[in-house]
């Protein structure tokens, strides 16, 4: 697992956005036996509300809403993107890719880079390195990374297992080439676990059919057909607690830096139980630790840009308290996959949270 470090990336602007309807997890009254069932689960996964997008929004109107926003605050020059990553499971389609999708609607140049990567939940700290290292390339100077989600479109509605977890959101960094600018990570694959977390049909592997759309009783009691996210929550439990504390610590230790050096710790934010864990085993003050989970839901890769928007938005912003803003970013899931990025904020701007 090489450890990255590189001295001349600045994240300089980080936005986002989620769509105005809200679906509070006090509702779902009639997938839940009682009322005390059903606060149990809302008190372990720590999720009250969720955004859930109208059937018009897709992932990459989230992004372009967050993306245009942000150049337009900064004052961007567009034809200055090198490269546009567009960072999600839930494109637009399966052919084409959807980053030059966004191209075209954000108005960059014909010359820009363009391409998407889908990795689940680890996919922002994945997508934000694949971004840093595009700026040690010759020529590339500024780096604009879309990540969003919206997987209500691909969870059963009446799944007791998954519908109260998940929300949708869309994201976009902008990335700059900037001396004196350290940028730490580490990057984690463990590909025998494929299968905890998968949508089995509609892939080259298993073809869709007309049995694909059939909503079955699943082994571990969740409700949904072949073309919903499945999860087997003890797998990726059991996963998640073995890694992601010993990741931390790894890229801490090779950074030269210890907690007392981080101003937030930004897990993804998958439900409370497992980041309270976290947050115990690495011995992290609670104050360190945000959450937005609570009023948007598990929004897959776009939680830690969510998070940061949401909740760090007048820190971030008030550059008179404080020269040094180091975070540190972790996220964890799908493949099985993870990893971990340490950088700093001091140069980033964040605009008010858009709804849409």
């Amino acid at each position: 697992m090489p450890f990255i470090h590189l001295d001349n990336i600045a994240i300089t602007g980080i936005s986002a956005c989620v769509p105005e309807k809200k679906q509070l997890n006090s509702e779902l009254t009639h997938l839940f036996s009682s009322k005390e069932e059903l606060d149990k689960m809302i008190n372990v996964i720590g999720i009250k509300e969720r955004r859930i997008a109208r059937a018009d929004i897709c992932a990459s109107d989230l992004c372009f809403n967050a993306a245009d926003k942000l150049l337009n605050d900064l004052q961007i020059d567009r034809s200055t993107i090198d490269v546009l990553l567009f960072m999600s499971q839930t494109g637009d389609y399966k052919i084409p890719a959807t980053a030059p999708i966004l191209q075209d609607k954000l108005g960059l140049s014909q010359k820009t880079i363009c391409f998407d990567i889908g990795l689940a939940c680890s996919g922002y700290v994945y997508a934000l390195t694949t971004a840093a290292a595009y700026l040690n390339l010759p020529g590339i100077k500024r780096v604009l990374l879309l990540d969003g989600e919206t997987f209500s479109k691909i969870i059963y509605e009446e799944d007791k297992t998954n519908a109260p977890l998940y929300g949708d959101a869309g994201s976009a960094t902008l990335l700059e080439k900037q001396d004196d600018c350290p940028f730490y990570s580490e990057l984690c694959t463990d590909g025998s676990g494929w299968a905890a977390v998968n949508i089995k049909a509609g892939g080259c592997r298993n073809v869709a059919d007309r049995h694909s759309m059939e909503i079955k009783t699943r082994e571990d009691g969740s409700l949904g057909s072949d073309l919903h996210v499945y999860m087997n929550g003890v797998d990726v439990f059991n996963f998640t607690m073995r890694v992601v504390p010993r990741g931390v610590k790894d890229v801490l230790q090779q950074a030269g830096l210890s907690l007392e050096n981080i101003a937030y710790v930004i897990f993804h934010q998958a439900n409370k139980f497992m980041t309270d864990f976290f947050a115990k085993k690495l011995k992290c003050p609670p104050s360190k630790v945000p959450y937005s989970l609570d009023r948007y839901g598990n929004t897959s890769s776009s939680t830690i840009p969510l998070t940061i928007a949401s909740e760090l938005r007048e820190w971030v912003n008030n550059k008179s308290d404080h020269p040094d803003k180091k975070v540190l970013l972790s996220g964890f899931g799908a493949g099985l996959s993870w990893g971990t990025v340490v950088t700093d904020l001091s140069h980033c701007y964040i605009p008010k949270l858009l709804e849409i």
